[in-house]
């Protein structure tokens, strides 16, 4: 199965470039390449690769920027989205989008289920959330996933952000009152592999629309910060304790959503694969980042 990837450079881009097998021949094109602000370059790279299927990872992601750059955000993340999804579906083929929990308020009593409103406090997730209209509405075939706090090996991420400062810092100052779960890119390429399976054993048996998927379990920002150091420390790594703080004590020009937890049941249930628990994905980042090192 020939699968067309967005973006090369992105965290699930590459982790979905590490999957390429003998039943996958996944290739992954960014600029100048394939353009999602550019509805002739999609094309054209769907017209040469004739995939089966098109995954679009690709995003703007800087959260904080988005907010004075409203007008960039939504070129990449809603029109370049549309772009895509409208390109595969000229193509007969469906989209896997990849999603969000920024298109949710973050003001619910527990976990996010598909159905629940949506309400996006930022531009970035208001971004993300014309996306999954314009992308569900272009393409009849169109499976949209959300996932939220992802990190990887690769790229700029919590993570690998904690590791760097806690080279300089005894002590790091996170934030403990916003509640979600880290989810593992490579845990995400897979789950992506599953869907695309399902849809072309399948092409009519998989309802298209929006499903969660992200690994099971939930903890804070500061939660996260202590199960990377734990683990950094415990294979000589750099580490620091950990101050829990509030989101108020750390402003930032986005606001966060303080639920970002999403419930994957639906998406199990459908397509009969689970992510695993958010801390074995800490420990697999570990081992991969030591191995590359």
């Amino acid at each position: 199965m020939r699968i067309l990837v967005t973006g090369r450079d992105g965290q699930v881009a590459r982790c979905l470039a590490d999957l390429a097998d003998d039943r996958h021949a996944i290739t992954c094109l960014g600029r100048p390449e394939l353009d999602l602000t550019d509805r002739a370059s999609v094309e054209a790279a769907i017209a040469h690769l004739a995939p089966a299927i098109v995954v679009n990872p690709a995003a703007y992601t800087a959260v904080d920027k988005a907010e004075s750059e409203r007008e960039a955000a939504f070129a990449v993340n809603a029109a370049g989205a549309e772009n895509v999804a409208a390109a595969a579906a000229a193509a007969g083929i469906p989209i896997v989008h990849l999603s969000t929990d920024y298109v949710f308020a973050g003001d619910k009593d527990g976990p996010y289920v598909e159905s629940d409103a949506t309400g996006p406090t930022g531009v970035y997730g208001a971004s993300k959330l014309e996306g999954e209209r314009l992308v569900l509405a272009a393409n009849p075939k169109a499976v949209v996933l959300r996932t939220a706090w992802v990190y990887s090996p690769y790229g700029n991420n919590f993570l690998k952000t904690m590791l760097r400062v806690a080279t300089d810092r005894d002590v790091l100052r996170v934030v403990a009152d916003q509640r979600g779960t880290p989810t593992y890119a490579p845990d995400i390429a897979a789950g992506i592999l599953a869907v695309c399976d399902r849809l072309a054993a399948e092409p009519e048996g998989v309802s298209p629309g929006t499903y969660h998927m992200v690994a099971s379990g939930e903890t804070t920002w500061a939660g996260f910060a202590e199960a990377i150091f734990a683990a950094s420390k415990a294979r000589g790594g750099p580490f620091a304790a950990v101050e829990k703080i509030a989101t108020a004590d750390y402003p930032t020009p986005a606001r966060r959503p303080a639920n970002s937890r999403l419930d994957p049941t639906r998406f199990q249930t459908v397509f009969g694969h689970a992510l695993p628990e958010w801390k074995g994905g800490v420990d697999r980042c570990l081992s991969a980042l030591a191995a590359s090192a």
